[in-house]
């Protein structure tokens, strides 16, 4: 009788599954992606000076208070750290776009091109590497600063959210203003006038804004997580 014990195939591990569901809250999902939007369209249109009744501002202010009003409706939807993160994510699509820009400019122009068009482009486009670089600065410290803000002023207004994003804006903004016209013109022009006009322009335009911008995040993206 033959007692040699058989030998037990080895077993492979079994693989841990995978979730299949979302990793990332829905409302998380859609505004993170309308924000890497807005970083890249507001130094395109900042290319155009608006007047707003005795007001004159630059028009890249209405997707940068875009990114303000959803950067605060993230905090009070998913937590002041989710919406830093997502303000230091904002920085790849920035830069991006603006090497890309600047990859473009360097390309031969068809000469075939509409000939208004082939003037306007590389003035639209082609600003200075000096305010390019205001603008990441700007753009960085002053949403930082509104999460902040908008965090800290919890306390003080409690569930009123639209008011502590006015406040958290109208602030951000002042600071914005002086890192990009400092930044950008400092020794080239006179900057404390057009400080001053922006300054008095973005606060007017954030208590209009920002307040309406929360309320849509915060609601939509109720909504969204709960339809989740």
């Amino acid at each position: 009788m033959d007692t040699t014990a058989p030998i037990s195939p080895t077993l492979a591990p079994t693989p841990t599954p995978t979730p299949t569901g979302a990793a990332i809250p829905r409302s998380l999902f859609l505004f993170a992606l309308f924000y890497g939007g807005m970083v890249t369209l507001g130094g395109v249109l900042g290319a155009k000076q608006v007047a707003l009744g005795p007001l004159a501002v630059e028009a890249g202010i209405f997707p940068f208070l875009t990114l303000v009003g959803i950067s605060s409706g993230i905090a009070e939807l998913h937590g002041k750290e989710v919406a830093a993160r997502l303000v230091r994510y904002g920085f790849a699509p920035l830069v991006a776009a603006i090497l890309l820009t600047f990859f473009v400019l360097q390309l031969p122009t068809d000469p075939g091109m509409y000939p208004p068009a082939k003037e306007a482009f590389p003035i639209i486009l082609g600003q200075s590497g000096r305010m390019m670089f205001a603008g990441i600065i700007a753009y960085g410290v002053s949403v930082t600063l509104n999460i902040w803000l908008f965090d800290r002023l919890r306390s003080a207004t409690g569930s009123f959210a639209s008011v502590r994003g006015f406040i958290a804006a109208a602030l951000s903004q002042i600071v914005d203003t002086l890192i990009f016209i400092t930044v950008s013109f400092y020794n080239v022009r006179p900057i404390l006038d057009l400080m001053l006009g922006q300054m008095l322009a973005k606060v007017v335009l954030s208590a209009v804004m920002v307040p309406l911008i929360i309320t849509v995040v915060v609601r939509l993206g109720r909504k969204l997580d709960a339809a989740a």
